[in-house]
C-alpha cells in the first residue's frame, strides 16, 4: 500500500503496553518484517524504465519504551527480512544463472562477510569422500556439483549443535524420468532449501545465538543425458548402503542421503534438513503448510512451536515405519522410491536411514 500510493514519509505510534501478551518489541519487530518482506520485487531481469522502485525513505516510530529495546527489534527484524529475501532472490533466479557453482559464491561471500567459515568441494573431493549418491545424480548434468559447508561458531562455548542440511537442485528435469513440459520451468525452485538454509546462516552470523550451526549443501542439477542415472542403476551411498533408483525424478533424498551422512559424522545434537522433496506433501496438507517428520518428537513440538511464532504453519506427518518394506524390497539395501501412497512419508523414512539415530527433523 505504502508504494502504491508513493509514499515517502511513514510514522506510526505504538502502544506501549502489550496487546493480546504480545510486547511492544515483538510487535514491532513484526510489523518491520512485514513492511521488509511485503515490499519485496524480484524484477532485475525487467527493463530498468519497467522496475518498480519503493518510494518508502523514511519511517518514523513513536513509542514510550526504551529506545534501546526498539533499537534492537527493528535490528533483528531488518536482518531476518533480508536473509529471507536473499533466500527469495536465490530461487526466484533462472536456473542458467542460479547454478551450483554460483550457490557456492553466494555461501562463500556471506561467509566472508558474516565472519563465517565456508568449505567448497569440488567434484574430485566429493568423490573422494565417497558421495556416490550425490555424483549418480549431478553426471546427467554439464554443471560440475559442488558441496558446501559453512560453519557458525559462537565466542563462547556451544551449548548445543545443530546441524542443517539444505537440497540444493538447482534444476529437476526429473532426469531420464522425464517431469511433463508444463510447469516445469518452476523447477528452478527445487533449490529453495539450500537457499533456505543460506539465508538462515547469513541471519545467524548476525544474530550470535549461543549454539554452533553447520549447513551442508549438496548443490548440483538433474538432468537427461548420455551419462545420466537410469532406472534400476544401483550406487553405494557414503554410509555404504546401496540404493536402487526406481525413479530418477526422486533425485532430491538421493543427493540428500550422502550429505545427512556427512551431516551425521559431525555429531551434532540435532540434524534439521530441508527440501522441496515431494509433490505428494501440497496433496496432503496444501500449500500453505510445511510438512514436517522426523524421529524425536521434542524436536519437532520446538519447530512446529517456532514456526507459530513467526507464522509458518506446520503440520506433523506419522513416521510410519510398516510403510519401511516398501523401500526395502528389492535387490538393493533400499529403493528411492516406496509402495504406498504415501510418498512424503516413504520419502522421510528413506532419508532417516542416514542420519544415524541422532535426533532430526524433516521439513519438506
Amino acid at each position: 500500500m505504502v508504494n502504491e500510493i508513493k509514499a515517502k514519509s511513514l510514522a506510526l505510534v505504538f502502544q506501549d503496553s502489550p496487546i493480546r501478551k504480545i510486547s511492544t518489541a515483538i510487535r514491532l519487530q513484526s510489523f518491520v518484517e512485514g513492511l521488509i518482506l511485503g515490499s519485496y520485487k524480484f524484477d532485475k531481469y525487467k527493463d530498468k524504465e519497467k522496475q518498480e522502485g519503493h518510494t518508502l525513505t523514511d519511517l518514523n516510530i513513536i513509542t514510550y519504551k526504551q529506545q534501546s529495546i526498539c533499537n534492537a527489534a527493528i535490528k533483528k527484524a531488518v536482518l531476518i527480512a533480508n536473509a529471507t529475501n536473499l533466500a527469495r532472490d536465490m530461487g526466484n533466479t533462472p536456473s542458467i544463472d542460479m547454478t551450483p557453482t554460483e550457490i557456492a559464491k553466494i555461501a562463500k561471500n556471506i561467509a566472508s562477510k558474516k565472519g563465517l567459515s565456508c568449505n567448497v568441494m569440488g567434484l574430485s573431493k566429493i568423490k573422494s569422500e565417497k558421495m556416490n549418491a550425490f555424483l549418480s545424480i549431478a553426471k546427467g548434468s554439464s554443471e560440475p556439483p559442488v558441496f558446501i559447508h559453512m560453519q557458525y561458531k559462537p565466542k563462547t562455548k556451544a551449548k548445543t549443535k545443530v546441524a542443517l542440511v539444505g537440497k540444493g537442485i538447482t534444476f529437476d528435469s526429473g532426469g531420464i524420468s522425464l517431469k511433463p513440459p508444463k510447469g516445469m520451468e518452476d523447477m528452478k525452485d527445487d533449490m529453495c532449501g539450500a537457499a533456505a538454509v543460506i539465508g538462515i546462516m547469513q541471519a545467524v552470523a548476525e544474530l550470535k545465538p549461543p549454539v554452533a550451526v553447520d549447513a551442508f549443501i549438496p548443490a548440483c542439477e538433474n538432468m537427461p543425458s548420455g551419462s545420466a542415472i537410469k532406472p534400476g542403476d544401483i550406487v553405494k551411498a557414503r554410509n555404504k548402503k546401496t540404493i536402487e533408483i526406481i525413479s530418477t525424478d526422486a533425485e532430491g533424498r538421493v543427493i540428500l542421503a550422502d550429505a545427512l551422512s556427512y551431516a551425521a559424522a559431525t555429531k551434532p545434537d540435532y540434524i534439521i534438513d530441508i527440501a522441496t522433496l515431494t509433490g505428494h506433501c501440497a496433496y496432503a496438507i496444501g500449500e500453505r503448510y510445511i510438512g514436517i517428520l522426523g524421529n524425536n518428537q521434542e524436536l519437532i513440538d520446538k519447530i512446529i512451536g517456532r514456526g507459530k511464532d513467526s507464522g509458518e504453519k506446520m503440520w506433523q506427518l506419522p513416521l510410519e515405519q510398516e510403510y519401511k518394506k516398501g523401500i526395502t524390497k528389492g535387490i538393493a539395501d533400499l529403493r528411492n522410491t516406496g509402495s504406498t501412497k504415501a510418498g512424503t512419508i516413504d520419502g522421510a523414512l528413506f532419508l532417516e536411514e542416514f542420519v544415524d539415530k541422532i535426533k532430526w527433523a524433516h521439513l519438506d
